[in-house]
């Protein structure tokens, strides 16, 4: 699961390149964020599709595609829910997501009150019915919760020694541009099994440093994958830049173990790419997928800072296997 046959040193000589017709995926009349993608490529599902969960303003939602490029109109799958992360396991989908508050506590911590999510699952045989949700990593360290409330988000499976390992995103640091919050640290719970169990790290993995200057800000989310020689992680680090305005951008680290990470490079950076400007400020949470010769990192992005008109799409970037 989530297994790249290819060394690190191979994977970080690969050149990637922005696909010509992004994004590929909008936001809608409904809803002007359309954000985190997690995919399911045709070998990974019952059906030969792409699967693409994503979150909108109004939940979670799925979409699918022939290709992995034209896209369904998104259907919604779970409300009062948000990044989701999907997995295919010995026959059976596993979708795991960050669960907000309902909507009038949600609406009132976009306001100064308290925000409060945690980490659930739901799963299923057909990408259609699903089980009902269960809470599987709640507040119980002291870094999910802070002045802002508890945030336990951004999950991401897979599997170390046998067992299984969520990380997650915890935390709130508050971005003045913007004026909301992204997720502050990193950490991760392990399960003997994916449905329940997990027992998360007594500190986090990843935190901001003022050092660090792709992640002086906050830490943001991390995806990891295994490869031949040790593991990579795709992190989009949330940066201040010298005139003061906020970014991110995807970066690429390596692992022996999982726990700690060495940066390597910027993968996925902010920009005006063939005349568009949806991603010039924040190039946020993505996917790694190996498709027909080809990887592709999915990721959402942002135009701008602003909460008012700012608008997040859905694109990928792509490199050929040498």
């Amino acid at each position: 699961m989530r297994y790249f046959d290819i060394t690190t040193e191979e994977f970080a000589k690969l050149v990637f390149t922005q696909y010509r017709g992004n994004p590929v995926v909008g936001h809608t009349a409904l809803s002007t964020v359309i954000a985190d993608p997690s995919l399911l490529t045709p070998a990974e599902t019952h059906d030969g599709k792409w699967h693409m969960f994503c979150h909108t303003l109004y939940g979670v939602v799925r979409l699918t595609s022939e290709d992995g490029v034209k896209f369904s109109r998104p259907k919604r799958v779970l409300p009062r829910a948000m990044r989701p992360d999907i997995n295919r396991i010995d026959g059976k989908y596993y979708l795991y997501y960050e669960r907000t508050q309902r909507l009038l506590p949600k609406a009132l911590s976009m306001i100064g009150g308290k925000w409060y999510s945690e980490i659930y699952l739901t799963t299923s045989d057909d990408l259609v019915s699903w089980s009902g949700p269960v809470p599987v990593i709640t507040r119980d360290k002291p870094y999910h919760t802070d002045d802002k409330g508890t945030s336990i988000s951004n999950p991401f499976l897979t599997e170390f020694d046998g067992k299984y390992r969520l990380y997650y995103s915890a935390g709130l640091t508050y971005l003045e541009d913007c004026r909301f919050c992204e997720p502050t640290c990193i950490s991760y719970a392990e399960s003997p099994t994916p449905d329940g169990n997990f027992v998360s790290e007594d500190s986090p993995v990843i935190t901001p440093s003022p050092a660090d200057p792709g992640m002086n800000r906050c830490a943001g989310c991390i995806k990891v994958y295994r490869l031949k020689d040790g593991y990579i992680a795709l992190q989009n680090g949330i940066y201040r830049t010298e005139k003061g305005n906020s970014m991110s951008a995807v970066r690429l680290l390596k692992s022996d173990d999982g726990r700690d990470f060495t940066f390597i490079k910027n993968l996925v950076e902010p920009g005006i790419f063939y005349g568009k400007d949806w991603m010039a400020q924040y190039v946020y949470a993505c996917d790694l997928v190996c498709f027909d010769g080809k990887f592709r990192i999915y990721f959402n992005a942002r135009d701008k800072a602003n909460p008012l008109s700012g608008r997040e799409n859905i694109g990928f970037t792509e490199a050929l296997l040498q």
